[in-house]
Formats: C-alpha cells, sequence, structure tokens
C-alpha cells in the first residue's frame, strides 16, 4: 500500500468535522420550537379538560375555587389566587385561603392599583414576575399575614364583556420560570373562567329573582288572613336552621327554601270566612280546610322549575305515625322536607296569635313539640329544633316582627284546627 494511502487511512480516524455555526443554530430553533408546540399542546389538553370543569357548575363559590385550583394545574404552580373588585370600594379581595393563616389573608384588601395585582386590575396589563422581590410593585404584607414566601407570579385581568371584575393570578412555579407560553395559557383560562363567574352570577340572580317570587306569593296568601302575618317567613328560616344542622345537600336547602316560602299557597282556594274565622271550625270547616295542601300541590306542579318541591308542600301536614293527611303517609314515607316544615310550621302556629287565641309562649311551643315527637313528628327533628333553640338560633326569628305574645289562653292539646 502506498504511503499516502497509509496516511490517509491513519488520519481517517481524527477528530470530527465540526458542524457550521449556521446550523448548531438551526437545530437549536428547531429543539425550541417543538419544546414550545409541546408546552402549547399541554395547556390545550389541560385547558379542554378544565373548560369542562369549570362549566360543569352553576354554583358561584365552587366556580371560584375551582378557577384557584385550575390555576395552579394550568401553570404548575404552588398556589393560584383569585382576587375580585368589589363593586362598592373598587378593591380587590382575596377569594383564596392559604393554610392555616389563610383566613388572614382573606382581609387583605388591594386599592387599585397598589401591589401587581392591583396594577394589573387598574391597567389590563398582564404580567410575569419572575422576581417579586426585584419588582417594586410587589406587595409583600400578603407574604407576611400567611407566612407564604412568594418567589415568582404571573397574573392576567378577568374580563367580562370588556369589563375588568378581577385578577387571576399563579405564584410559584415549580420547575423553572414563568414564560410567554404560560401567559398565552393563562389568559385563555382567565377568559374562561370569567365566563363562567358570568353565568353562575346570573344563575344566582335568577334564584334570587325566583325565590323573591315565590315568597311574594306566600306573602300574598298571608294578605288574606290577618293572624298569619310574617308566617310564612318565620317558617322558612325556621325550615333552614334545622336543613342546615340536619346536613342537607344545598340542592336539598334551595328546593326546601322553596316549598317552606310556598307550603300554605293552597289557602288561596279556601274560603275567606273559613281562614279568618274567629272561632272554632266546624268539622266540615276543617275538612275544606284540610284541602289547601291539595289545591297547593296541584298549583305548583303545574310550573316545571317546582315540581321538586311539590311533595313538601302536600304532605306538611302528615303526621309520623301515619294519622295525618291528606295521604296518611307514615315515619320515614313522609318527605324530609315535609318533616321539617311541619315541626317549623307547628312551632309557629303555637307562638303566634290565632283568630281564637292569643299566641302562646315559646317553652309550650317546645314542649308540645317533645310530647308529640314520634306520633305527630320527626322525633330527630325535633331534637335538631330544640338543639337549634336552645343555641339561641330560634328567638331571633320568633321575635322578628312579632305582636306581644301572651299567656296561654287555651291548651295547645285541645287545638284541632289544622290551620
Amino acid at each position: 500500500m502506498p504511503a499516502t494511502t497509509k496516511k490517509r487511512a491513519k488520519g481517517g480516524g481524527g477528530k470530527k468535522r465540526k458542524k457550521p455555526v449556521v446550523q448548531v443554530h438551526a437545530e437549536i430553533g428547531l429543539k425550541n420550537k417543538i419544546a414550545a408546540q409541546k408546552a402549547r399542546l399541554e395547556i390545550l389538553e389541560t385547558m379542554e379538560e378544565i373548560g369542562r370543569l369549570l362549566n360543569s357548575t352553576l354554583d358561584d363559590r365552587e366556580v371560584r375555587r375551582r378557577a384557584m385550583e385550575s390555576a395552579t394545574r394550568l401553570m404548575r404552580s404552588e398556589v393560584g389566587s383569585l382576587l375580585l373588585i368589589d363593586p362598592e370600594t373598587e378593591e380587590l379581595f382575596f377569594e383564596v385561603a392559604l393554610g392555616e393563616k389563610g383566613e388572614k389573608v382573606r382581609e387583605i384588601r388591594l386599592q387599585p392599583g397598589e401591589g401587581i395585582a392591583g396594577w394589573v386590575a387598574q391597567t389590563g396589563e398582564p404580567q410575569i414576575v419572575n422576581d417579586t422581590r426585584a419588582n417594586p410593585r410587589f406587595f409583600k404584607s400578603a407574604d407576611e399575614k400567611s407566612g407564604f414566601v412568594t418567589r415568582n407570579m404571573i397574573c392576567v385581568p378577568v374580563k367580562i364583556r370588556e369589563k375588568i371584575v378581577g385578577v387571576l393570578q399563579a405564584i410559584n412555579k415549580k420547575r423553572g420560570k414563568f414564560t410567554e407560553i404560560d401567559l398565552e395559557g393563562f389568559k385563555s383560562l382567565a377568559d374562561q373562567v370569567a365566563i363562567a363567574i358570568e353565568n353562575a352570577g346570573l344563575y344566582k340572580e335568577l334564584k334570587e329573582t325566583f325565590l323573591s317570587t315565590a315568597a311574594a306569593l306566600g306573602d300574598a296568601i298571608e294578605a288574606k288572613d290577618a293572624y298569619t302575618g310574617g308566617h310564612t317567613k318565620r317558617v322558612l328560616e325556621y325550615s333552614m336552621v334545622v336543613g342546615k344542622r340536619l346536613g342537607l345537600s344545598p340542592e336539598e336547602l334551595d328546593q326546601l327554601k322553596l316549598a317552606a316560602a310556598l307550603h300554605d299557597i293552597g289557602k288561596i282556594g279556601i274560603e275567606d270566612r273559613i281562614l279568618g274565622k274567629p272561632s272554632r271550625l266546624e268539622p266540615e270547616e276543617a275538612r275544606m280546610m284540610e284541602n289547601h295542601t291539595v289545591i297547593g300541590a296541584k298549583i305548583v306542579e303545574n310550573i316545571r322549575p317546582l315540581r321538586a318541591i311539590v311533595p313538601g308542600i302536600r304532605h306538611h301536614h302528615e303526621k309520623y305515625d301515619g294519622k295525618g293527611y291528606p295521604d296518611a303517609l307514615k315515619g320515614g314515607g313522609i318527605p324530609v322536607m315535609a318533616r321539617i316544615i311541619s315541626v317549623s310550621d307547628t312551632f309557629d302556629a303555637i307562638t303566634s296569635d290565632r283568630p281564637y287565641r292569643k299566641g302562646l309562649h315559646s317553652e309550650i311551643a317546645l314542649q308540645e313539640l317533645r310530647r308529640h315527637a314520634g306520633t305527630q313528628f320527626d322525633p330527630k327533628v325535633v331534637d335538631t329544633f330544640i338543639a337549634a333553640f336552645e343555641n339561641g338560633e330560634i328567638e331571633p326569628i320568633l321575635h322578628r316582627n312579632r305582636r306581644t305574645i301572651a299567656g296561654p289562653s287555651t291548651p295547645p292539646s285541645e287545638e284541632k284546627s289544622p290551620r
């Protein structure tokens, strides 16, 4: 083999040729683009799931809680928080609790322009702050009150119909720093949160309007009977106290509230001479009065959103031992809302003035509830009502807009009227 060939062969295992600088930059750029696209894809996939989660409830508090959880998850941060603008003072307040000192944080209110969040709320400009200590706008009081250490944050405005209603922020990214890609995703989340907050707010307004209408109908019934002024509202409030103590779900409490507000709506079909009779009802008159539960149920069952409360209206005069009306239901066969309303209704009836006697003292009413627990009333509901009374939750309602209560003139045990 020629010497030159040997030299070339020997030199063939030498140093690798360096890549041109342009090629190196191109490869780095490509890798960065792939990483950026991957990050965007991950955000989009997470956003799709978060969107379903946010839109699966119309409870305004739950929406806000999920918004904070979503901020934390999407940004892979330690904490997510939602601050809302108080429409009266224009201050920002925290809708988040951080650990044991969370309530202290909730007390913090930021003036317009104060802190990073206040500045974002005032200007509408999103912010990435990867070193809070170096940022002159950083509001240190939140950390001081919570014991939390904020290293970095990303903060975006929450807008409803172009109006800023709050600020969404994620604090302390778990790995690395917040990026422009994070900001893109976070702004999209803020838009979804805004829609969810608006929908929940509209639903809440609708519910409140609906309840106000139901209460107005209850008041209209009371207008026919001068002796029942404030009765519906008191029965509603007693029932809600008992329902909460019994651990009813939010949906069940909403239904109980409507049923209590409309429990006597059937009296619209009862003659005024019977409703306002100053003496005891005759047996035939009593039977006509008893029919108010059936009339009320028929009225309400024609209104689709109210169908769930028909059992509370129809059965609030059933007795635990099965001797009530209109269907002689017994024990647990009586809907729970009807069992609650029955106790609340009876307590208020005993302590209120009636056409044929003055209202009796609350202690007498409680004695009657105890005496008829297990026969007329659900013992558990009676015990719950009495526990609430002893805890001071009933008397403020009892004395609200109340006429002077006299001593007993007719023993309650002798009362036979279904009123």
